[in-house]
């Protein structure tokens, strides 16, 4: 399969080119050349299948021809190897626990599969590849649990200082090895910018093979589609409309979700819940897109102002406002919001979400008021309650320890470059590496 840019100004592109370049020469995000439909067999036994294999069958539907069936198969095996549990909360409301992965996150799933995927497609490439990869917290910790020692691949992972949690901090910055953590002093959208400079510099790219881990490398789309078909195999009652409420930032993990729709997974609608980093919600209700300075809130991963992943999702709309809002509802929620969230949830439900969690939560309330109260809602509870001290403090109060993962990680020595927001110290320290 060819894979194009959004911005329609270079030719398409090979898979390889596509994942080990990451961001397309005329500056756009990669798109498959078409998004295979799922036969109605594949829909019709969906819920007598593995996560396993869902997942393979909808990574041969991209991949079959570029990557080899056994290849693929070991490669879903290592990535997969986790449980996604569906667990009913309200009579329509579930939710899917995506935080069961070595980082409690569910960018797990992504970066394990890209850094596999990549690995493969340079395993006959002599020259290393470095892989730079901004992060609002989740991101980067997955990133580089997922590339830790994967041979030929050097890894450069951007934070905002103090803009990230310290649970996630130290996920970030413990691993040493091939894992270089860098602090810029500014915020997600500056690391972000940096990163997209990088990619786009001539000199870095022409001295050294140079990708993203973000999730502006369609790598990282892919399989985070597994699990929306995932989702909707667990149900326990199909005859309703299905609606996925997703906690959104940089819009990847709802791109991906768009994906599994146009692949024939039968939904109603997308929920797009954002906290007030809100210029998608603003764009739905004005058709006016207007990137933004991000603001810092609690549900930190989702602090995003100029989001990479709207120029996917106007490119599955056609560039349409109608059709952007006929498929994707999307509402914004403040702190306040949020906390009340997690706090009525916790006593009444007895089920603790975590920030962003939270977010999707009140979006699926909102949307079963206003639009639809006979749809089933599905939402993402994206990263375990631990990493954020908003919720850090229950869990410690009802459990009186950290998860397994949490606590090796919080024990271990921080190692991290600091560097001011500026792309010619990003681009010298790059280069001396």
């Amino acid at each position: 399969m060819k894979f194009y840019s959004t911005n329609k100004k270079s030719a398409p592109v090979s898979l390889p080119y596509a994942v080990l370049k990451g961001l397309a020469d005329d500056g756009g995000l990669y798109m498959p050349e078409r998004i295979p439909v799922l036969d109605d067999r594949f829909f019709s036994h969906l819920s007598q299948k593995s996560l396993h294999e869902i997942s393979l069958t909808v990574a041969s539907a991209f991949l079959e021809n570029d990557v080899p069936s056994d290849i693929l198969d070991e490669l879903i095996k290592e990535t997969m190897n986790f449980d996604i549990p569906l667990v009913q909360i309200e009579e329509n409301i579930f939710v899917l626990e995506l935080f069961h992965g070595p980082t409690m996150a569910f960018k797990d799933v992504g970066a394990r599969f890209m850094s596999r995927l990549m690995a493969w497609l340079q395993r006959d490439n002599p020259r290393r590849l470095k892989v730079v990869v901004a992060t609002s917290g989740d991101t980067g910790s997955a990133v580089a649990a997922g590339f830790f020692n994967v041979p030929g691949i050097d890894v450069y992972v951007l934070f905002p200082k103090g803009k990230v949690s310290p649970l996630q901090q130290k996920q970030i910055t413990t691993w040493g090895g091939n894992i270089q953590a860098i602090e810029i002093d500014g915020t997600f959208d500056d690391c972000q910018k940096l990163a997209k400079e990088v990619l786009g510099d001539r000199e870095l790219n022409d001295a050294f093979l140079i990708t993203s881990a973000n999730s502006i490398n369609i790598a990282r789309l892919i399989p985070q589609s597994f699990y929306y078909f995932w989702a909707a195999a667990q149900l326990p009652e199909r005859n309703k409309p299905l609606v996925f409420s997703v906690p959104s930032g940089n819009f990847g993990n709802l791109t991906a979700g768009l994906l599994a729709g146009v692949m024939g997974l039968k939904t109603e609608r997308y929920i797009a819940a954002t906290n007030v980093n809100d210029v998608v919600p603003i764009y739905c209700k004005t058709g006016e897109y207007s990137p933004k300075p991000s603001v810092q809130t609690i549900s930190n991963a989702m602090d995003v102002g100029n989001p990479s992943n709207y120029a996917r999702m106007m490119d599955i709309f056609g560039d349409s406002h109608p059709e952007f809002c006929q498929s994707i509802y999307s509402i914004s929620f403040s702190d306040d919001e949020t906390r009340n969230a997690v706090q009525s949830v916790l006593s009444e439900k007895n089920y603790l979400m975590d920030p962003h969690g939270a977010v999707a939560y009140l979006g699926s309330k909102e949307y079963l008021k206003n639009v639809n109260p006979g749809a089933n809602i599905v939402f993402l509870e994206t990263a375990h309650p631990a990493k954020f001290p908003e919720t850090l403090r229950i869990v410690m109060d009802k459990d009186n320890t950290l998860p397994e993962q949490l606590r090796l990680v919080n024990e271990k020595e921080e190692k991290f470059t600091s560097l001011s927001n500026d792309f010619s110290k990003l681009k010298r320290f790059l280069a001396e590496k």
